[in-house]
């Protein structure tokens, strides 16, 4: 925003909804009342808010220590009383103001912070441009700040209540459900192939076959993961017909935007029959974190041709350094942020997904149409070998490489050949190094390859695909090597919904677990998915299957993502309040780390750590940001606030885990967020929820990351590494 524009925002006038809010602070709050009154400039009123604070904190020495940074880390943050939190954020919203900040929700507009010139604008001449939200926002911080709000930790027996809301894709009402859904898509299916609506060369019928006949070969198709990508929808029309015509015009209306705008569809009959279109009262409404992922929002449509790379590193140019300073081999096979960590994107169907996920990191991909789902041309081409051994001779030479993630798209979704071929490259590197080593001196050796890991959502998109095969082909990896130090082997996968964890997947995820594998679960806090007890009922599913929960992400992205997005308050609210109920005990930090050496018994291992301590899940998993700079996050401070009621959020990086040697010269990252938590409460009220049960979300302005669970380390190397630092130009 032009400083012309934003001087046209003071003018603009208080609008009744908002001045109900701002009666009702003045009402609650007359020192603040008579200061903003009776001060000549908005400088009088900040330098008197100032005085009040400071007095507050004459006897709160620890909280002041917090708010100068002198102290930090989770003990700190958890020592801070309710009514500190909130001194510290008029504090630091005092510290900010007037300053400006590029709003990429506002295609990189400008917006100014002064959060209280706002307020005294709006008292003293009922202007400014606050709006509604903004003037709630300040209500219920001067309740805090007063200690007329408490935060009321919900006790373990309200949150297993909230937690009952959700079924199970295993629970018997939810399978029948699914059988249904599923016989009406193989309905509809049956016919379009018989009427040559769609051909494939692969799954046709034969002359002859009476319709009894044809259904029971849709049945053993339905079991072949090739058949789902083959029929997978393409068009709002089928999607539509697919759900037996249930969505409105508003939706079908939006969803053909979408498809005009050039916005890719592509969702498979088996994920398709996962949502609801009847049943009963007791399950509608509890596919909406899956519904999200399918349908997109008004939102997304209108941006997509509009956004940017929410995480910088990820624009590579051949020869020089990402935004993390490291130097790259290829220009889009190869993503790095972390010294330890490389990703591996392959040039085979591994770029593609089994469905497109309305809220997908990389949507800026398919825009500019890197990504897609044409199937045919993504398969392995001649180039691809040499790009392979390229890639394999950059991570020979590299120092500090210990864990290779090799994801897409989705690591599965390359054929059985491409993935054996893959591992093999990295079995044949990581012996590689690892005998080089043997010829260097200590403090001269290069770290070895320690964790293989495959990004996939295919367990909860596409189960079909973990056949016997492919468990085989993992599991002789595994086998082959562990021979030579590779000590972790992890499946990374993404469940959503508690419904997403159905029979099929429960399936998939035994055939991994017995081939040793260790499966995680990384979940994106959507605004479905974060619904009162939604994420601790997942966890406490997956945990039933041998799932080990990994990160809880906050969505990232700017307004295309606004509709999914769930206030970074809400994160630490739900870290605080929910996820608490599985807290590990410190005593058995030490034996879980044990669990990968045998993942064959996971799911015995977790159910007997779960009756030891009685706790319904273990809460494994960070709560975390994806920067738009480098790396994971949720150390945070709201530092300002836009008129709309948007929060402005410095993020500090996460310093428990080493960082590219850059990190010290890049700072701090600020972030707008793209909803108030007045329109995140109206939002989830529109979804059936109460929001008083989300009172105290207002009052989660800062954010520490929690340490790193032990299973999740890295082994200890019985050498002295070299302080050199390769393939870093930064």
């Amino acid at each position: 925003m032009t400083q012309v524009a934003n001087q046209a925002s003071h003018k603009l006038k208080v609008s009744s909804r908002a001045k109900e809010a701002l009666s009702q602070l003045l009402k609650e709050n007359p020192d603040l009342a008579e200061l903003l009154k009776g001060a000549e400039e908005a400088e009088h009123a900040e330098a008197g808010l100032r005085e009040m604070v400071m007095a507050y904190m004459d006897s709160r020495p620890m909280a002041y220590q917090y708010y100068k940074y002198e102290v930090d880390g989770h003990e700190a943050l958890e020592a801070l009383s309710w009514q500190d939190y909130a001194a510290i954020r008029i504090l630091d919203y005092l510290d900010n103001s007037g300053k400006e900040y590029h709003d990429l929700n506002l295609r990189n507009d400008k917006v100014s912070n002064e959060p209280f010139k706002t307020l005294w604008l709006a008292v003293k001449f009922g202007i400014g441009g606050g709006d509604e939200s903004f003037f709630l926002d300040m209500l219920h911080l001067f309740r805090q700040f007063r200690g007329d709000s408490q935060r009321a930790i919900p006790d373990k027996e309200k949150v297993r209540e909230w937690m009952k809301r959700y079924p199970s894709g295993l629970d018997a009402e939810v399978v029948d459900l699914h059988k249904k859904n599923k016989e009406r898509i193989i309905a509809i299916l049956a016919r379009k192939i018989d009427a040559k609506e769609i051909v494939s060369p692969k799954f046709y019928f034969e002359e002859g076959l009476s319709r009894e006949q044809k259904v029971e070969k849709m049945h053993e198709w339905w079991d072949n993961h090739l058949f789902h990508l083959r029929f997978a929808v393409r068009s709002p029309d089928l999607l539509n017909e697919m759900l037996d015509n249930t969505l409105d015009k508003e939706t079908m209306d939006l969803l053909y935007r979408a498809e005009k705008q050039g916005i890719p569809f592509f969702v498979n009959p088996y994920y398709l029959s996962l949502l609801n279109v009847e049943g009963p009262e007791s399950v509608q409404g509890k596919d909406l974190a899956i519904r999200q992922y399918v349908l997109y929002s008004k939102e997304l449509v209108e941006e997509f041709g509009n956004i940017v790379a929410w995480e910088k590193e990820d624009i590579v140019e051949p020869g020089k350094p990402n935004a993390a300073g490291w130097i790259l081999p290829t220009r889009h096979n190869v993503h790095r942020r972390y010294p330890e960590v490389a990703i591996l994107i392959p040039d085979t169907m591994g770029r593609a997904c089994g469905g497109l996920c309305a809220s997908c990191q990389r949507m800026y991909d398919f825009q500019s149409g890197n990504l897609n789902f044409d199937l045919d041309k993504l398969k392995e081409g001649e180039k691809w070998s040499a790009k392979l051994e390229l890639i394999m001779k950059y991570w020979e030479e590299d120092s500090r490489l210990r864990d290779i993630l090799i994801t897409g798209g989705d690591a599965l979704m390359s054929s059985n050949k491409s993935l054996e071929k893959i591992l093999e490259s990295v079995y044949q590197m990581a012996l590689r190094k690892k005998e080089k080593n043997r010829s260097l001196p200590e403090g001269k050796k290069h770290a070895e390859i320690l964790r293989i890991r495959l990004g996939t959502r295919l367990p909860a998109y596409l189960p079909q695909r973990i056949n016997a095969e492919l468990s085989g082909i993992l599991a002789d990896f595994k086998q082959k090597a562990s021979k030579i130090g590779i000590k972790q082997f992890v499946i990374q996968t993404h469940f959503q919904s508690p419904m997403e964890v159905t029979p099929d997947a429960k399936k998939g995820i035994d055939r991994l677990v017995k081939a040793g594998w260790t499966v995680t679960n990384q979940l994106v806090f959507t605004s479905g998915a974060s619904r009162r007890g939604h994420t601790a009922r997942l966890r406490q599913v997956l945990n039933d299957v041998g799932v080990l929960p990994y990160y809880t992400f906050s969505v990232k992205g700017y307004k295309e993502n606004s509709f999914v997005f769930a206030t970074n308050a809400r994160a630490a609210q739900e870290q605080t309040e929910e996820k608490a109920l599985g807290h590990i005990p410190l005593e058995y930090r030490g034996h879980i780390r044990k669990f990968p050496l045998e993942a064959e018994k996971m799911v015995e291992n977790i159910e007997e750590l779960r009756q030891k301590t009685n706790i319904p899940f273990l809460a494994t998993d960070r709560n975390v940001l994806n920067l738009p700079g480098v790396g994971k996050s949720m150390t945070f401070r709201a530092i300002g606030i836009t008129r709309d009621g948007r929060r402005i959020l410095e993020f500090d990086h996460d310093h428990t885990r080493s960082h590219s040697p850059i990190i010290d010269e890049m700072g701090k990252f600020i972030i707008i967020e793209s909803k108030s938590i007045a329109t995140y409460l109206d939002q989830v009220e529109s979804m059936g929820e109460n929001p008083e049960e989300y009172e105290t979300v207002w009052g989660y302005s800062m954010g520490e990351t929690e340490p790193r669970m032990s299973i999740y380390e890295y082994p200890e190397f019985d050498f002295e590494l070299t302080p050199e630092i390769t393939n870093f130009g930064g």
